[in-house]
């Protein structure tokens, strides 16, 4: 049976910018289902649907697709919300926990987009909402391969939205800056960490700490992903909060060695 109700599909909807999301959609109209990875069974709080999902994994995306169609006859709304962190020089990690980034933050995001991309054309609507980073545009010293995914976010993001768009369907962006999630303390540490990057991953944490500390609220970005599900001429990409909104245009107008050195002064990194 096909609700009259637009229906949603977040993924990390247990916290964080998930969490806040999944709640701002069910004010806005929706019949929300929110993902995690921890949950048993089909469960209900605050007016969100609740499933299990493993983005890592095509047969659970593949099922919990299949269950929302089932349940709702229709998906009008995807939002890749499902990520995970990483931090230490590069040089410190190995290829298995990259491998591990990429496979959440890019191929979570790609199965979830491949699963639901057929149900969208079929009904001749639908929006696909990216949850990239200002990290996405600019450098990110010992956050290199996060920043690396979320540039791939940026990119894939943008081409299949020419892809789909004549069949009624948008690939749309959300680019927050520094949130208050619990972000960095989920971020797994370096695997094989050395001295000589000792002292200064240790002043990394204290510059990521504060700017976790000092970002923005999760309601803050919330709004702005109601905005790109909602919004009748909706926008490539939405910038969430002021700081990501200098930043993105301080990257496109600012000389690049200019930029350079700013990026080390707020890395704290020698001159």
């Amino acid at each position: 049976m096909t609700t009259a109700q637009p229906v949603a599909l977040v993924t990390g909807a247990s916290s964080g910018i998930g969490k806040a999301a999944s709640l701002a959609l069910v004010e806005a109209g929706f019949q929300v289902v929110g993902t995690s990875r921890n949950v048993t069974g089909v469960t209900q709080r605050d007016g969100v649907t609740f499933l299990n999902l493993d983005v890592s994994s095509d047969e659970s995306v593949t099922s919990v697709v299949e269950q929302v169609i089932e349940r709702f006859g229709r998906l009008d709304v995807l939002v890749n919300n499902a990520g995970i962190g990483s931090t230490g020089a590069t040089e410190e990690r190995s290829v298995a926990q990259d491998q591990t980034v990429f496979d959440i933050n890019v191929f979570g995001l790609i199965r979830m987009t491949k699963a639901v991309l057929p149900h969208m054309r079929a009904q001749g609507s639908g929006r696909i909402i990216n949850i990239s980073s200002v990290l996405g545009l600019v450098p990110a010293p010992y956050m290199a391969v996060y920043a690396a995914s979320k540039h791939a976010v940026e990119g894939y993001s943008e081409s299949v939205d020419h892809e789909v768009r004549q069949y009624g369907v948008r690939v749309l962006l959300v680019e927050p800056a520094y949130t208050r999630t619990a972000f960095d303390a989920n971020s797994p540490q370096p695997d094989a960490p050395l001295q000589v990057y000792a002292e200064q991953r240790h002043v990394f944490d204290g510059v990521m700490a504060a700017a976790m500390r000092d970002g923005d609220d999760p309601v803050l970005v919330a709004k702005v992903i109601v905005a790109a599900a909602t919004d009748a001429k909706p926008k490539l990409r939405y910038t969430a909060g002021a700081t990501a909104g200098r930043v993105s245009a301080l990257r496109r107008i600012v000389p690049s060695r200019a930029f350079d050195r700013q990026i080390r002064k707020l890395n704290k990194l020698p001159a």
